[in-house]
């Protein structure tokens, strides 16, 4: 095990985390990623597709804000990695007047 710090990306408070060497962060996100399954850092989350941390709970150095972020780790399907929805159905147009 490694204690691993995350800085809250609503407030800069750090958070650590307690976890195995192994797990490979691909993000730290103020919203969850379309796709991944989160587990509460109390409870075991190595099986999990990432972690939902809370500012300010007994993790935090400090005080925090109280809102939830979201540590998402790599994820493999078929050999490659898989990356996470952007939530844009369609990539924006952009008309330019002359």
């Amino acid at each position: 095990m490694v204690t691993v710090r995350y800085i809250c990306p609503r407030c800069d408070a750090v958070v650590e985390l307690d976890r195995d060497a192994y797990l490979a962060d691909k993000s730290v996100t103020p919203d969850p990623l379309d796709g991944w399954e989160y587990a509460p850092a109390y409870e075991v989350f190595e099986d999990a597709d990432g972690v939902e941390l809370v500012c300010g709970a007994s993790e935090t150095c400090g005080e925090g804000c109280g809102r939830p972020f979201y540590l998402s780790f790599v994820r493999f399907e078929g050999g490659e990695e898989v990356k996470p929805h952007t939530g844009l159905a369609e990539p924006p147009r952009f008309e330019f007047l002359d």
